[in-house]
């Protein structure tokens, strides 16, 4: 076990400053409306919560100047940003990039708790269920962005791999190149 950390790139510091001025509201309906949309097209995912759909879950990106509020409610999620300290059954913290990178499959999120990266406070059963269920949709937030946006498909796919380029952050699921 080593506490040595993953080198997780950082949200970059000019947008990350300009969310403390943005209004949160229109963001925070803006990934509530997404969360809908991902629990239409991959209803096991909430379902394989089982006992903790109910559980209210803290994402906190530590690179952010904003925290979400996740309730995944059975499959009609509700999720809510805040400027402030939000409470909840358990709280997940980290940079934004191990965050998404977990999501994506390109971080372990054993590796990121061992190396100290990111912070599980409060339920930890439940934040092992959000994973697993997590895990197992593969989501790809890229596809589903682009999913929803119709006959802008093209540009946000465009926009999301500049985005990924600039950033360094796993903004979609790439699949593993076997050597061999």
């Amino acid at each position: 076990m080593s506490s040595q950390s993953v080198h997780l790139p950082l949200f970059p510091r000019l947008p990350a400053l300009a969310l403390r001025w943005v209004p949160v509201t229109p963001l925070s309906m803006a990934l509530a409306g997404f969360a809908r949309h991902l629990a239409q097209r991959h209803p096991g995912m909430f379902r394989r919560l089982g006992r903790y759909d109910q559980t209210r879950f803290v994402l906190d990106p530590t690179d952010l100047p904003i925290s979400i509020l996740l309730e995944p409610r059975g499959g009609k999620p509700r999720l809510y940003l805040s400027r402030r300290k939000l409470r909840g059954d358990a709280r997940i913290a980290g940079p934004l990039a191990g965050l998404l990178g977990m999501v994506h499959g390109t971080y372990d999120g054993d590796a990121l708790f061992f190396s100290r990266d990111l912070l599980i406070e409060g339920d930890t059963a439940a934040v092992l269920a959000l994973r697993n269920a997590i895990d197992d949709a593969e989501l790809d937030l890229s596809a589903e962005a682009q999913a929803m946006s119709g006959p802008f498909a093209a540009q946000v796919k465009r926009l999301i791999a500049l985005a990924e380029a600039r950033t360094g952050v796993a903004l979609s699921r790439h699949e593993e190149i076997d050597g061999w």
